[in-house]
């Protein structure tokens, strides 16, 4: 699930959000036992060159081009970032240490933030996952120990991703919670008018398309002092002159101590886990002692840190902005070709309405049996009735496998375009 998938409903006084995930299950299995049993998900694979990956369909394994990654540079198999993760594991001899990092922290978990802070220009902590690290914001922001010890109106973007809808029932008990439509900077400026504390939970590049107004929301912060929490973790990498991503290279200068970003160590960044940027000394050691997934729970693991320290040094190569170019080509391409609703924008997912449930999935099947892996989106992934599929579209696919899922897709699809 990649967007907010909890049910809500309106409740009395401050606890505003509640959850019905009973409701939300028998909603949507029947659709996901039938993409399991269709061949659509669940599928074990193995990495072959570039895009393609080794998948067992029936009794024997077949190879498919695969537009599901989310590596959106083609990092994730680089040489040099995979002798980063084994060379960790060699030196230090372990994998994992059961240990909360305030007792005992892998120094190479200390070279890898530093390096970071000094590559993103903000202080950082690493976590296991993005999911950890909104797991240890959200609760601290709610608490109002971020904001001038007063406890902000918590506003999440209705689109806001799974990992940070599903808090809205903890956070409401500590503070109200309210949710808005989609990129909705006019109600935004109305609940800022309204209440002298306010946070804004968003994407920053959006895992079913599209991007946060960042411009618009940055002049709320300018005007009302609005606090900004962005989880851009399909953005990092893939903009900046160092891969600072989609939101933390619109920001000018320092962060400040009413912007906080998530971004992920995997995806377009090629390595694994998570990451919270600061720009403030205040917050991050509120949050080394009482985040969660740092006070509760251990590192990222040692290959992973190896990985990351190894992807850094990639993001400081030419090789960056090459691969940047490039991905920026095959979107044009794709444009080109096919028709989305996110035409012409510079960010690497394409989604492509196909109505039902059943029909999505029946087109993800068709496209395999053509060598072709894209992912069937329905509910609760996307609002019911607007099922389809998404295309990750990455550096290291070729203009003649573009062409040719493009080809696929306008046989694959009534009228051959998004319905």
């Amino acid at each position: 699930m990649t967007e907010n998938s909890i049910p809500e409903r309106a409740a009395p006084g401050p606890l505003t959000v509640t959850r019905n995930t009973r409701a939300m299950i028998d909603k949507a299995r029947p659709h996901f036992d039938l993409a399991y049993q269709t061949g659509v998900m669940g599928l074990s694979a193995r990495p072959l060159e570039r895009r393609f990956v080794s998948v067992d369909l029936g009794s024997f394994p077949h190879s498919l081009l695969d537009f599901v990654r989310c590596s959106y540079l083609g990092l994730d198999n680089h040489p040099e970032i995979v002798a980063g993760a084994v060379e960790a594991v060699k030196n230090y001899r372990c994998l994992h240490w059961s240990c909360a990092r305030t007792r005992l922290n892998f120094a190479l978990a200390t070279a890898l933030e530093d390096d970071l802070a000094d590559l993103f220009q903000a202080r950082v902590i690493v976590y296991s996952s993005v999911l950890a690290a909104n797991m240890s914001a959200l609760p601290l922001i709610a608490s109002g120990h971020l904001t001038g010890d007063q406890k902000p109106v918590m506003v999440f973007d209705r689109f806001s991703h799974a990992t940070l809808a599903f808090h809205k029932a903890t956070l409401a008990a500590e503070t109200m919670v309210v949710t808005i439509d989609h990129n909705d900077v006019s109600m935004l400026e109305q609940i800022c008018k309204q209440h002298s504390v306010v946070a804004y939970i968003c994407d920053g590049a959006y895992s079913m398309g599209g991007a946060a107004p960042l411009d618009a929301l940055l002049s709320l912060q300018k005007k009302y002092g609005l606090f900004l929490y962005i989880d851009d973790a399909h953005g990092i990498s893939l903009f900046g002159r160092q891969g600072e991503g989609f939101a933390r290279s619109q920001v000018p200068g320092a962060l400040g101590d009413r912007t906080i970003i998530a971004a992920s160590l995997g995806k377009g960044f090629g390595a694994s886990g998570g990451l919270l940027m600061f720009g403030s000394e205040n917050h991050e050691k509120l949050f080394r002692q009482f985040a969660i997934a740092h006070a509760f729970s251990a590192s990222l693991n040692v290959a992973g840190l190896g990985a990351a320290l190894a992807a850094a040094r990639v993001h400081r190569t030419a090789e960056l902005l090459h691969r940047q170019i490039a991905l920026g080509e095959r979107l044009q391409q794709f444009d080109q070709l096919f028709k989305t609703r996110q035409c012409g924008l510079p960010l690497p997912i394409r989604t492509i309405k196909t109505g039902s449930e059943e029909s999505a999935i029946s087109a993800a099947r068709k496209l395999i049996d053509r060598g072709f892996y894209t992912s069937a989106i329905f509910f609760p992934t996307v609002p019911q009735g607007e099922a389809g599929l998404r295309v990750c579209v990455t550096a290291s696919h070729t203009q003649e496998e573009i062409a040719s899922l493009c080809h696929a897709l306008r046989e694959v699809l009534p009228q051959g375009k998004e319905q």
